[in-house]
């Protein structure tokens, strides 16, 4: 079914395009809101070829796979006239939907959800900025090992393609401004602006001025540039939000466009300089050192321990929505250390699952569940390729057990990947398709630890699963 099809049978079993209030995507999943839930017909949404899943959250979330998602929402804005965003007027439906999705989480979720949001837009730059970066070390290396000559073509691929990287990480601060504006009500060049000035020169001389800067241990300033990192920036464009909004009821209109932009910038630099870049600075040092104790520790036990129980409970952190609240955590190590140690331990967690998996199809196929096997049939492959909401709501989770014995299995291969120090140099897809994210040092342990997380999944899920508990799954 091509992408065109698959979009109509979608707004079909959502009841009609008139039932679709908005749209958005993330990696995987095409994310609606809708006017009323009870007229969606669940049951055939998934049965629909192309649907790898289906998720009842605050928006209703259907999982079509990387790329497909952003290809259906370009469909869906094009052909359905449907917006990226929920309107607001008078129309009472619409208001009553924007506060009933409000309403169904929790503070916490909500603001995990919107920490996510500023940076899912992003993820296809982080991911290709990853890979050029990792193809430029990578020929480096060769030619710093002779296995390279160091000849002009070399050089220029290697220049290119650390330009290519170097163009989107080297501006994530201004980057996540804008998005961040987004997701606040601020004005999105305002917060791009507010990112900008956290990285600029000037920042370290003003520092020197007023006596914050450390010249013998640069990084150990109360105020240099740079200082705070991206949390300082999401912070920073939080409190624009607020002040733009206070400033503009206090400006008469005809002055709007000129004064409020001025007055809360201004507002804003003072705050970033003297409090917020600084304050935000030391949560930040804390972050790292305590990621750092716990993904790079050189203590091998530690690293086992810690390995094994963050592979381990990421899928019910993915099933609680809690797993937003990771990104920031992967932008700030890929700011400070160079690389992202977390994703790839988190990363065996899809692993573990695939392992699960086919300990369960031989067992339906012992059992002759013929049903079950064609579903583990149609998820495995995209389990495999990173994309595990069709074996978690199809097979792992329906089940019961097996999720939890995925994730047991799962720690095998946290554990060793975090012993082995992989890093990445993105964040993105899992499983196999994560390997270019992989820094070049780190590609071959990643894939024997999704090998380990495969049979450790396995393994624990025959020995825990009985051939009666998959017989009865119908």
């Amino acid at each position: 079914m091509n992408n065109q099809d698959l979009v109509k049978e979608i707004v079909q079993k959502l009841g009609g395009e008139e039932n679709i209030l908005a749209a958005s995507n993330c990696m995987t999943r095409l994310r609606v809101d809708l006017k009323d839930d009870s007229i969606v017909n669940i049951k055939d949404l998934k049965a629909v070829e192309g649907v790898m899943g289906v998720v009842e959250d605050e928006t209703l979330q259907i999982v079509v796979g990387p790329g497909k998602a952003k290809k259906c929402l370009d469909i869906l804005k094009s052909d359905y006239n449907i917006s990226s965003e929920l309107e607001v007027g008078d129309d009472w439906e619409k208001n009553k939907a924007a506060v009933k999705s409000g309403q169904k989480q929790s503070k916490l979720k909500r603001g995990l959800k919107t920490i996510g949001k500023i940076f899912i837009p992003l993820i296809p730059a982080i991911i290709a900025a990853g890979i050029f970066n990792g193809f430029a070390g990578l020929i480096t290396n060769l030619q710093n090992t002779g296995s390279l000559p160091t000849t002009d073509f070399w050089n220029f691929i290697q220049l290119l393609l650390s330009l290519l990287g170097g163009s989107f990480l080297g501006y994530l601060a201004i980057f996540t401004g804008v998005n961040a504006a987004k997701q606040f009500g601020a004005t999105e060049g305002l917060g791009g602006m507010l990112g900008a000035l956290t990285i600029m020169s000037q920042i370290t001389e003003i520092s020197q001025i007023f006596g914050m800067y450390d010249a013998q241990v640069p990084l150990n300033s109360i105020l240099t540039t740079g200082k705070g990192g991206i949390i300082g920036v999401i912070i920073g464009v939080y409190i624009l939000s607020i002040i733009e909004k206070k400033v503009r009821k206090s400006i008469p209109d005809v002055l709007d466009l000129i004064v409020t932009p001025v007055v809360t910038m201004l507002l804003m630099a003072l705050a970033m300089i003297f409090v917020i870049m600084p304050l935000s600075g030391v949560l930040s040092d804390w972050l790292v050192g305590a990621l750092t104790l716990l993904v790079a520790s050189e203590n091998p036990i530690v690293s086992v321990i810690s390995g094994y129980v963050l592979a381990a409970v990421f899928l019910p952190m993915v099933l609680l929505g809690l797993h937003h609240g990771l990104i920031p955590l992967y932008a700030i190590q890929l700011e400070n250390m160079g690389g992202v140690s977390l994703f790839p331990v988190l990363a065996m967690a899809g692993a573990g699952q695939v392992g699960a998996a086919i300990a369960i199809y031989l067992k339906a196929k012992k059992t002759n569940n013929m049903k079950l096997k064609q579903i583990i049939s149609g998820a495995l492959p995209a389990g495999i390729l990173g994309i595990g909401e069709p074996l978690i709501y199809g097979v792992t989770l329906p089940l019961g057990k097996p999720f939890i014995t995925a994730g047991l299995g799962a720690g095998f291969g946290g554990a060793f990947v975090m012993l082995q120090n992989v890093m990445a140099g993105a964040w993105g897809p899992s499983g196999i398709t994560a390997i270019p994210l992989m820094q070049p040092g780190s590609m071959l342990s990643y894939f024997i630890g999704l090998v380990i997380a495969y049979i450790g999944g396995f393994v624990v899920t025959h020995f825990f699963i009985k051939d009666e508990e998959v017989a009865q799954l119908q």
